[in-house]
């Protein structure tokens, strides 16, 4: 015996076929004879349903279906088989089980109203926000007394206290990144030396508070809005105000205060962090500079005179030893010791025979350097 559905087609001979329906005809089991159901071709005479242990919905859809399909007559159903098929009979095969869609002439202009219309909503919410703000700033103001010292403490805590290591890892990183790429670049200049400088006006002047600003707006904005909403949600907000206190002022007020106060400083810690990332990355990227401006001092005027004293000797149409100096220049760039601009100094590089000095004539380029600034 089968224990799902199954079905059979009998030959009813001059009154036509019937379709004998056997077993639990339930969405878990009909699965299995679906295809075959609708395979069925030609016209039925009855569709018996006598036989039908279990129905739900789909059951008698389907059996609903093939009765219209092969314009048969259902028998055989119980009393709530015949509830079922009452209830789906108007459904049909030809019901439209897709939405109704405007066309896209109609669709677009319509959107386009809809969203014009959110965003004036919510202009006029957000000035209505800021109204309540400058109302409940007004009221503390003259009753000093309702402020909630201890509640801007704690978002003070909040906002500032507990951000310190999410922001000091990104500035971090940041600091490390502009030092890292900004090295890479200099160094086709022979400007190594400026990576600090480059790392500490970005993080100082933009980086350092708008990295800030992002991640505050994002970790303690996050948060205010789930605090408040959750707030919102259970009706403690509505409580507040039925006890006579403004969530304005106890609740929106301090978190306000606490990030405008803490921004400013959280700003300048990020600054400082960056800046100490792009110092390490200086030190391994650099360092070999300066352990060598350590072991020959005369290398450490070389980084504020070189590219001065090129261009003077040129400008005055002085004729020293073209070779030294060109060895000097070619030293120095080599080393990353003088800023090479696209200006005079490029000139005078082409001007010079070009020659790099190897690890080889160090001591020779060094003597070089010290005779080319003995003579000027």
């Amino acid at each position: 015996m089968k224990d799902g559905a199954f079905f059979e087609v009998e030959d009813g001979g001059a009154g036509g076929a019937r379709l004998v329906l056997s077993g639990p005809y339930l969405v878990s089991t009909i699965g299995a004879v679906d295809s075959d159901l609708r395979s069925i071709e030609g016209d039925l005479a009855t569709v018996d349903l006598s036989n039908v242990s279990e129905i739900d919905t789909v059951g008698a859809w389907i059996a609903s279906s093939l009765a219209k399909r092969h314009n048969a007559e259902i028998i055989g159903a119980s009393e709530r088989a015949q509830r079922l098929l009452a209830a789906v009979e108007p459904a049909g095969d030809g019901a439209d089980i897709r939405a109704p869609r405007l066309p896209v002439w109609e669709r677009v202009p319509e959107r386009v109203g809809e969203l014009v219309h959110e965003f004036g909503q919510g202009v006029v919410g957000m000035v209505g926000f800021l109204g309540q703000i400058l109302l409940a700033a007004g009221s503390l103001i003259r009753h000093p007394s309702r402020f909630r010292g201890k509640a801007m403490v704690h978002q003070l805590e909040l906002v500032g206290v507990s951000s310190l290591p999410i922001i000091g890892l990104m500035s971090f990183l940041i600091g490390i990144v502009i030092a890292q790429q900004g090295a890479v670049q200099l160094a086709q200049f022979g400007a190594e030396t400026l990576t600090i400088n480059l790392v500490g006006r970005i993080t100082l002047r933009e980086l350092g508070v708008l990295m800030t600003a992002i991640m505050v707006a994002g970790r303690s904005g996050s948060a205010f809005a789930a605090q408040l909403g959750t707030m919102k949600l259970t009706e403690e907000v509505d409580a507040m105000r039925t006890i006579g206190i403004s969530p304005i002022e106890a609740l929106v007020i301090p978190r306000i205060l606490a990030a405008v106060l803490m921004m400013p400083l959280l700003g300048f810690f990020a600054s400082c962090i960056a800046i100490i990332g792009g110092a390490v990355i200086g030190d391994l990227m650099l360092g070999r500079l300066r352990k060598l401006a350590e072991e020959h001092p005369v290398i450490g005027d070389v980084r504020g005179r070189g590219a001065m004293i090129a261009i003077e000797l040129v400008k005055e149409d002085k004729t020293p030893d073209t070779e030294a100096l060109g060895k000097v220049l070619s030293y120095c760039h080599s080393q990353g010791l003088i800023l090479l601009s696209a200006g005079t100094y490029g000139n005078v590089i082409r001007m010079l025979p070009p020659l790099v000095i190897g690890d080889d004539l160090l001591n020779e380029g060094l003597d070089i350097l010290a005779e080319a600034f003995a003579r000027l």
